[in-house]
């Protein structure tokens, strides 16, 4: 017999704790599988004898996964959390099999794409279903607990891969996915039936789901092809640029006219939602531009190898989950909370902006005081601009609101990536086409100065989190709601 639908307050704690604890675990596996695969690249590369294609294992989930983020938040809104969750983790786990057993590239690309089907709907909904069954008010100190598992996953993702394409098989890299995605799957089919129900009977705009995802799709390929696989003014790099932008185009018209269109208005208009978006977007966008480069600033400029340079980013990952928990427990105890993530945004930006204006002047153990104080800093904005988001909408429009944000994180890392590489590229004149990481080991060779090279890095990341502090000060700081909008608990 099924049990009836709870109120949010009607849950136990243990209840409460399994549900977070399997949101947590799938949560993992899409954040695991986005870190895990780099390391075993060139292993794959060498048993499907094929290099040329084999970017293509990391952009397939990358594509699929950010085009299908936001739809995941829209039908959760219309089907129910419980329903979207198991069928992301479904997704995820027949692409994993699939990618485990193929032998060919093509086969792993196409493997890679259909879990990223799932991947892209396991962060969000599991951040929507904590903003289901924890009130905005509490639910700050619940934050750090994503925190952690990004930072899990950036930290043990590479050592897995290297550890199973080495010693084990690279197809391990998958199959770990199936005992993690069953636990997941079975921890949460039959407690997320007690989460209470905001869905309201929606119709999906299938229009403008369609423009969504060729915009997105095509603004992606062009951040993953320009200025490596194709110059930037070549005509594959202009007809996608130009797909993406008619797309994007027809999608903002389709907002406007559609009955109902896949993002409300009501969401696109409100101010905080407008402002913590693109807080979020230049923040995290910084963040994961840093987690790329700041390996090649310790092996081109510290003379690190591959593996201390991971090492040594553990000060910068570590440090925003600490950041993280103290923004949180923040939340908690006083009304204004938005001041930690503006005082945590303006000590990151001025952290990295040293390293911009000396990118060689310090020993390892400066540069590494120097980036956890920046990651601590990064780390605030996560817990205030997710549940300031949440709380600023009602509860039917969660999972469409936090599917938004989710998106704009990832488009953002996206984006500023590229604009990092692009910045990169430019100031090196020997470059002839070869990747980052060749450039970095060929770089004293080659007579190349890194002194001026991540300077420009590190000055444009500088600049994107002052970005973010000036959305962040512009942010309307709402009170927290200390229970559920009056009504909106209907079940329908």
């Amino acid at each position: 017999m099924t049990e009836p639908p709870a109120s949010p307050g009607a849950l136990s704690h243990a209840q409460l704790r399994l549900i977070l604890f399997g949101v947590v675990l799938a949560m993992l596996l899409g954040a695991l599988d986005q870190t895990i695969v780099a390391t075993a690249l060139p292993t794959i590369g060498r048993e499907v004898n094929d290099v040329a294609h084999l970017s293509w294992v990391v952009s397939a989930y990358l594509l699929s996964s950010t085009a299908v983020t936001p739809l995941y938040g829209k039908l959760s809104d219309i089907h129910g959390r419980r329903s979207m969750l198991l069928l992301a983790i479904s997704l995820f786990l027949a692409g994993s099999v699939v990618a485990a057993l193929s032998r060919n590239i093509f086969v792993l690309v196409a493997a890679r794409a259909f879990q990223g089907l799932g991947g892209g709907g396991l962060i969000s909904l599991g951040q929507t279903i904590v903003g289901d069954v924890i009130v905005p008010r509490e639910r700050g100190k619940y934050q750090a607990y994503f925190a952690a598992v990004f930072v899990t996953a950036s930290i043990a993702g590479p050592v897995l891969g290297g550890v199973f394409s080495e010693y084990l098989h690279w197809s391990f890299i998958f199959w770990i996915n199936l005992p993690l995605g069953v636990a997941a799957y079975l921890m949460t089919n039959r407690v997320l039936r007690l989460l209470p129900r905001h869905d309201r009977p929606h119709r999906v705009d299938t229009i403008g789901a369609v423009l969504m995802v060729i915009a997105t799709v095509a603004l992606l390929l062009v951040l993953t092809w320009g200025g490596t696989t194709y110059p930037w003014a070549s005509l594959p790099i202009l007809a996608l640029a130009t797909v993406s932008l008619a797309s994007w185009a027809a999608f903002a018209l389709r907002l406007a006219r559609a009955p109902e269109p896949l993002v409300p208005l009501s969401v696109l208009a409100n101010p905080v939602v407008r402002d913590g978006v693109l807080a979020t977007f230049f923040a995290v966008g910084a963040m994961i531009g840093l987690t790329v480069f700041i390996p090649l600033y310790f092996e081109a400029v510290l003379g690190l190898s591959a593996g201390q340079s991971g090492l040594a980013l553990i000060a910068f990952a570590g440090a925003t989950v600490v950041g993280a928990t103290a923004a949180g427990r923040v939340m908690v105890r006083f009304q204004a909370y938005k001041w930690t993530a503006i005082v945590g945004l303006a000590i990151a930006a001025a952290a990295v902006t040293v390293l911009a204006v000396r990118p060689t002047s310090f020993a390892l153990a400066g540069v590494e005081v120097i980036l956890a104080i920046a990651g601590t800093g990064i780390g605030t904005i996560f817990p205030v601009t997710t549940t300031a988001v949440q709380n600023a909408v009602p509860l039917h429009q969660l999972g469409t609101t936090t599917g938004l944000l989710n998106f704009f994180r990832s488009l953002g890392g996206a984006i500023l990536v590229a604009a990092f590489s692009a910045i990169f590229l430019a100031s090196i004149d020997t470059g002839n086409g070869r990747s980052l990481p060749e450039l970095v080991l060929e770089g004293a060779g080659a007579g190349i100065d890194f002194t001026a090279v991540f300077r420009g890095v590190f000055a444009a990341a500088a600049a994107a989190l002052l970005l973010a502090l000036v959305w962040m000060v512009a942010m309307e700081e709402l009170p927290l709601r200390s229970q559920h909008m009056p009504g909106s608990e209907e079940a329908v």
